[in-house]
Formats: structure tokens, C-alpha cells, sequence
């Protein structure tokens, strides 16, 4: 069982992110000052070494048989007399040998290229403590064609290492007092500028659960009015949402009153015939047969509506798979077989057969809306097809696999180019026509094909005022949907699903 995601908070988050490198930098600053602090204490410290070194290589000279270096007793105790730390000076000669001095004193690495004159320094270890040496090497009066003299000079580093401590001290010490002052016033500072996201959000807590106003943007700061322009844009389609439904439910309502007040009229005056003791039986079939359409009729409205709900309710709809249009075609077609009956209409099939090699006119979809969508094109047809006319409906398939095409074609009083897009809205019937109808059939279409990324044209089913078998009712309606196919699945895929109706047939009739 997964866990519950965690809300996170924008200001500790925020706060996180510019505090975490602060105090990942406060180590990495106390490195680095010790670092700059142990070179910056140790250059005078190196000058007065380096300058002690140059006047003991004065000291050097020369004699007949041997070299000799000579250095005043006082000279020496005075270099003795650091009590901070140990001094140490040697003197060798040119063939290496020891003049004076220490004798332990470590040499030079044997690598290290000889510069007459040149003062250098190294760190080196002298008695197990490091020391650091200043040396050079001196070319003597008189000693031509000799190598040069070495002169070293060792200072231990205590005095280097309080100097260095007391630079850190005086670096480090003011940032413990800086930093928390520095979270301080990044946390005031953070505080302030998340303000206005409070104030936004107090605004939109008092605003009433029917006020869906924009928000003002200028109220809110610059980053957070893209936020407020989408929630505009999304209050402003809920708002127009909302609006559609109040009219829809005022339009349903509407429409309901009027079957039912039927209802109420034929049940009323039926009771008034028994209550004055006539006993026609003609006259309460009459009124029976009234109150059963005007049930039928109510009954047929509430389905529409279920219909139109369930197609518009997407989040609910079950999940897609690949649906045959040639099977729900021909079923649509079986269930109206008795009302075209009742008409006299032909109604009848056209396009492949079902069950005969690989599955014709495949598209995705729901199979349920799909369905819906071809039973309210066909319920439409036969509804406004006067007695004897035609009702056809076809199923095509593009030889280029790209649509899937369903035409249903009546041989009725056609719809006027001016209103061919206002039919799909709810509750809306073309004039000029006496069917009693709810004006949902077609709306429930359209959203259905939407879902479905589906095209819906309306055409007369032929050119007005020619002759043929929809002269006497009209030019007829050819209403076509383009469904996007899917390449076609084997025979045996379709098999799977169970043999379809009328699959040995090419065309219903009643």
C-alpha cells in the first residue's frame, strides 16, 4: 500500500533552499580563511627568516687551506634567545662538509637545481617538529671553481600558528554572531514577501460560494498572476458551466411539464366521465391511450436525459477498447424493425457483412456511447419520416484505413442550412415540423462524437426540390460521422467476441 504523498510547504522549502547553501559555505569559508591565514602569518615570519639567512652568508669566507665562518658570541645568543621557538642555523661547506651550526639540520633534496645568491625556503622537519628553513647558497670570495656554500636557517612555526589562530579568531568570531542574524532576518525577509499569498488566500476564503468573479491580479505579485490568470480562466468556465446546467435543468424541467400536465388532463377527465356515470368504454380508451403516450413520451425524455448525462460524464465512462461499427449499426437497426413497422418505413442496412474476414469499420471508443449515438440517429429518422418513406443507415470504410464512416439518410423534410448547427443544442427542434420530440437526439450525438474525436455533418440526402422517392416528404437528412479508424484486426480477433447479428445478411428491412 503506497503512502499518502506529503504536502510540502512553499515558505520551508523556499527557506531550505537559501539556507542550505549558507550553511554549506560557512565550512568551506573557515577552510579557506585558516588557508589564507596561515600564508598571510607566515610572510613576515619568512622576511625575518630570509633576512637572518642573508647576513649569516656574509659570514662565509675563504682561507688558504680551509673555508671558515665566523659569527659573533653575542650573534649567536640572540638568535637562541626566541622563547616562542627554536632557531636553527648550519653552514656547510663547498665539498658538503660541516662548518657550524647544527649538524642536524636536514639538507636540500640532492635534485634540487643549485642558484648562487638565491634565497629559498621549504617546510622540513627537524627533531620530529617541523620547522620552516630559509636557505641559499653562497659562491665565497676566492673559492672559484669550488662549489658553492650552503646556508640554512630552521625556525619552528609556534609563533606563525598563534598568529594564524588569532586571524581566524578575528575572522571567525563575528560570524557566529552574523550568521543566525543573517536566518533571521532570510526568515523575516521570506515572511514578508509570502504575505500577499495570505492575503490572496483570505480573499478567496471570504468571497461567497456563489460569487465566481475573476480575482483581481493586480492585487497578487507578478510571479503568482499567472496562478490567478488560471484560476480566472477556470472560475470563468465553471461559471459558464454552472449557467449551461441551470438552463439545461430549466429547459428539462420545461419540457417534462408538458407530458406530465397531459397526464394530469387525461387522468382528470377520465375520473370526471366516471364520477357523472358515463360509461363509454370508447371514450376511456381514448383517454388511456393519452395518458399512455404522454407516459411514453415523459418516460422517453428522462432517457434522453440519462443518455445526455452519461455521455457528458467522462470521468466515469469505462475504458476504450476497439469497438465494430458493423455489429452496432445492425443491432440499432433490429431494435427500430417495429416502429418502422408501425410507419411503414423501409428501413434498412447498408456495408459490410460482420463476420466475414478481417473486422471492417474498427474504431476506439466506448461501445455503450457508440451505440447511444446510432440508436439517437436512427430514433431521430424514423421519428421525422413521414409513413412510407425510407430510412437508411450505412456503415463505409476508408480504403485508406484513415476514418471509419456511419451515414444514417431519411427520406424526411430535410433540415435548413440555417439551422443545421443549432440542432445539436439541447431542446432545440427545427420549425415547421409537427413531431413531437425532446430536441435531445442530437445533442446527445455530438457530445458522444466529441468524446470520441468524431466529425458530425449534416447534408440533405438530395438536392432540393429534384425528383425521387423523398419528393413527397422533402430532400431527406444524410447525417454523417467520421469516426478515426484503427488498422483492421484478424478474422479470429473478431471471432473471440461471439458471431455478430445479421451477419448473414447485407441489409435489414422489415
Amino acid at each position: 500500500m503506497t503512502r499518502p504523498r506529503e504536502q510540502r510547504s512553499l515558505f520551508g522549502e523556499i527557506l531550505d533552499w537559501m539556507l542550505a547553501p549558507l550553511l554549506l559555505l560557512w565550512p568551506m569559508s573557515v577552510a579557506l580563511t585558516w588557508l589564507v591565514a596561515q600564508n598571510i602569518a607566515g610572510k613576515p615570519f619568512d622576511r625575518s627568516l630570509g633576512e637572518t639567512a642573508r647576513v649569516l652568508s656574509e659570514q662565509v669566507a675563504v682561507a688558504p687551506d680551509r673555508m671558515s665562518f665566523r659569527l659573533h658570541y653575542s650573534a649567536t645568543q640572540f638568535m637562541k634567545a626566541d622563547e616562542a621557538d627554536e632557531v636553527y642555523f648550519q653552514v656547510l661547506g663547498t665539498r658538503g662538509e660541516f662548518i657550524s651550526g647544527d649538524e642536524d639540520l636536514p639538507v636540500p633534496p640532492a635534485d634540487e637545481k643549485v642558484m648562487t645568491g638565491e634565497l629559498r625556503f621549504r617546510d622540513d622537519t627537524v627533531r620530529e617538529e617541523p620547522v620552516r628553513v630559509a636557505y641559499t647558497w653562497v659562491q665565497v670570495s676566492g673559492g672559484e671553481g669550488r662549489s658553492p656554500a650552503l646556508v640554512q636557517v630552521a625556525e619552528t612555526l609556534g609563533k606563525r600558528s598563534r598568529l594564524a589562530t588569532e586571524i581566524i579568531k578575528g575572522v571567525i568570531l563575528p560570524q557566529f554572531v552574523i550568521l543566525p542574524l543573517a536566518v533571521l532576518l532570510v526568515w523575516l525577509a521570506l515572511a514578508r514577501g509570502i504575505a500577499p499569498l495570505s492575503e490572496l488566500q483570505e480573499r478567496i476564503r471570504r468571497r461567497a460560494s456563489d460569487d465566481l468573479s475573476p480575482i483581481d491580479e493586480r492585487d497578487a505579485p507578478e510571479e503568482v498572476a499567472p496562478l490567478v490568470s488560471s484560476i480566472n480562466d477556470l472560475l470563468s468556465r465553471l461559471d459558464q458551466s454552472i449557467k449551461t446546467q441551470k438552463h439545461f435543468l430549466a429547459d428539462a424541467a420545461h419540457q417534462l411539464k408538458t407530458p406530465l400536465a397531459g397526464l394530469r388532463m387525461q387522468a382528470e377527465l377520465a375520473q370526471r366521465e366516471i364520477d357523472a356515470g358515463q360509461r363509454d368504454p370508447q371514450e376511456l380508451k381514448k383517454s388511456l391511450r393519452q395518458i399512455a403516450r404522454s407516459s411514453q413520451r415523459a418516460a422517453h425524455m428522462v432517457n434522453q436525459l440519462l443518455s445526455l448525462a452519461r455521455a457528458e460524464n467522462q470521468g466515469q465512462a469505462p475504458r476504450r477498447h476497439e469497438v465494430g461499427l458493423t455489429r452496432l449499426a445492425t443491432d440499432a437497426v433490429r431494435d427500430f424493425v417495429p416502429r418502422a413497422l408501425d410507419k411503414r418505413i423501409d428501413l434498412g442496412y447498408e456495408g459490410p457483412e460482420a463476420g466475414d474476414g478481417p473486422a471492417p469499420a474498427r474504431v476506439l471508443g466506448n461501445p455503450l456511447l457508440i451505440k447511444e449515438l446510432i440508436r439517437n440517429l436512427v430514433d431521430n429518422a424514423v421519428q421525422y419520416t413521414p409513413d412510407g418513406g425510407t430510412v437508411t443507415v450505412r456503415v463505409l470504410d476508408d480504403p485508406f484505413g484513415q476514418v471509419a464512416v456511419l451515414e444514417v439518410e431519411d427520406s424526411g423534410p430535410g433540415i435548413p442550412v440555417a439551422e443545421r448547427e443549432l440542432v445539436f443544442q439541447p431542446f432545440y427542434r427545427a420549425l415547421g415540423t409537427e413531431v413531437d420530440g425532446s430536441g435531445l437526439g442530437l445533442a446527445i450525438v455530438r457530445e458522444i462524437a466529441q468524446q470520441h474525436g468524431a466529425e458530425v455533418s449534416i447534408d440533405d440526402a438530395q438536392p432540393r426540390g429534384s425528383a425521387g422517392p423523398g419528393e413527397a416528404g422533402g430532400p431527406g437528412t444524410r447525417i454523417t460521422v467520421r469516426f478515426p479508424a484503427i488498422p483492421p484486426a484478424p478474422a479470429a480477433t473478431e471471432q473471440t467476441t461471439g458471431p455478430e447479428p445479421g451477419s448473414t445478411a447485407q441489409e435489414v428491412h422489415p
